[in-house]
């Protein structure tokens, strides 16, 4: 009996290397993800010393005075009106209501702003995947594909297209909320999915069939 009872000491140290390995792993996967970001920024850096060209990024930008005048009460209720450029995208005229905002009619800082949503993108699809599959490289390789595609550059270089990888940010946050709803079902973390939604088709109303896509992940991976 006294053996038996001895016996049952050593699991701190296990416990305390899983927590090890755990650190480690996490430790790792914060590093990819940087790897991830600073390589898709450095990737499209040359577009930053792109201009404004004269297709759509005048009606948007360079000829638009609602935009040119930054964040304003009667800008904000002109995108939540218009339906100028033949869309109805309220989040994305903001978007580009701050870059004036900020830069100016400087092109360079309108680009780096989509550059920017990019990475993030880049980096949530790498995380959405780790998180699906567990498989870490098989992840970074997909991850660094969705970076470099041809399909993303004009998204990432017209500053017209800004509803693009806006509205896929949004996009991939909600998939991650959704996720996150489905292991503890509650209002909250509903709510939180339906206003991530919602800020997605006001950056572009393409989102509309994501929950169709939503059904798919009940079959995988949930």
């Amino acid at each position: 009996m006294d053996n038996i009872v001895t016996e049952s000491k050593p699991a701190e140290p296990l416990a305390a290397e899983a927590v090890d390995g755990e650190g480690s792993r996490r430790g790792q996967e914060t590093i990819l993800v940087l790897l991830l970001i600073a390589g898709t920024l450095a990737l499209y850096n040359p577009a930053t010393r792109n201009g404004f060209i004269n297709y759509d990024d005048n009606s948007y930008i360079t000829l638009n005075p609602h935009v040119q005048a930054g964040l304003t009460l009667d800008g904000m209720r002109w995108a939540f009106t218009t339906f100028d450029v033949s869309n109805w995208h309220p989040i994305t005229w903001l978007s580009h209501m701050l870059d004036c905002q900020l830069f100016g009619l400087n092109p360079a800082g309108h680009h780096f702003v989509s550059i920017l949503l990019h990475a993030l993108n880049v980096a949530l699809v790498f995380w959405l995947l780790l998180q699906a599959t567990g498989a870490q490289w098989r992840g970074l390789w997909v991850a660094a594909l969705f970076a470099v595609h041809p399909i993303n550059v004009e998204s990432v270089a017209w500053v017209a297209e800004r509803k693009n990888v806006l509205s896929t940010l949004f996009g991939l946050l909600t998939i991650a909320a959704y996720g996150w709803y489905v292991r503890q079902r509650n209002w909250k973390r509903y709510s939180l999915m339906g206003l991530l939604f919602a800020l997605s088709l006001l950056a572009k109303p393409m989102l509309v069939t994501l929950p169709f896509a939503l059904l798919l992940l009940d079959l995988w991976p949930l």
